[in-house]
């Protein structure tokens, strides 16, 4: 099988020095295979010890119980990345909610939230998120205000808060490190995999060995 060729990362020590863990062990799967892989992940495999705080923090924020669905969550996170031109992030967490909200809808949404047959109510909390993003000072109460009469609750709006403020330091992370997207089709395999085995490697690793069998 021929390996796909993928642009280094801006960090070859961080690349290259990868320490024993779940992320060491999905890069190595996906390098072994020839698939494509999600360079973030060589983020999470430097410094494990730390990361993994991250990693259980994300799994959480995305994926706990809340009164904001996973799946909107994760259209946050991808109009988020969108607003910070991140196209790894964007394209990775759109693929996401593609898979638990649907193509056509997330795509209009990300083209042109306004137009988007995106709930009205739903809609609020991404101009909220919008605004956390590109106009922060200008947050006041008022805009929690809003939130509350469109139908959210405050557990509602802290979950969009740390969604957004989440995605603004990832959407940094990684687009200054160097993490490059990968194809249409190698976002659309992992995010499945994300859609249905959320964050933890482990789950993913064991996803993507049964994909690669199949294949």
């Amino acid at each position: 099988m021929q390996s796909i060729k993928q642009e280094r990362i801006y960090l070859p020590d961080v690349e290259n020095n990868p320490q024993p863990c779940s992320y060491k062990d999905l890069i190595q799967r996906m390098q072994n295979s020839g698939g494509e892989y999600w360079q973030i992940w060589h983020l999470f495999a430097f410094r494990p010890e730390t990361t993994m705080h991250l990693a259980r923090f994300t799994q959480g924020i995305m994926r706990e119980p809340a009164p904001v669905s996973s799946g909107l969550r994760e259209l946050i996170a991808a109009y988020t990345s969108s607003l910070n031109e991140c196209e790894f992030c964007m394209k990775s967490h759109a693929a996401v909610s593609s898979e638990l909200l649907g193509d056509d809808l997330v795509r209009n949404v990300l083209r042109d939230l306004e137009s988007s047959s995106l709930e009205e109510k739903e809609k609020a909390l991404l101009r909220f998120a919008g605004k956390v993003t590109r106009d922060l000072p200008a947050i006041t109460l008022a805009d929690i205000d809003q939130l509350r009469a469109a139908g959210w609750n405050d557990e509602a709006v802290f979950y969009t808060i740390t969604v957004c403020a989440l995605f603004d330091f990832y959407n940094r992370w990684i687009t200054a490190s160097g993490v490059h997207a990968v194809s249409d089709e190698g976002h659309r395999l992992h995010g499945k995999v994300l859609a249905q085995k959320g964050y933890d490697p482990k789950l993913r690793e064991q996803h993507l060995e049964n994909t690669i069998k199949v294949k």
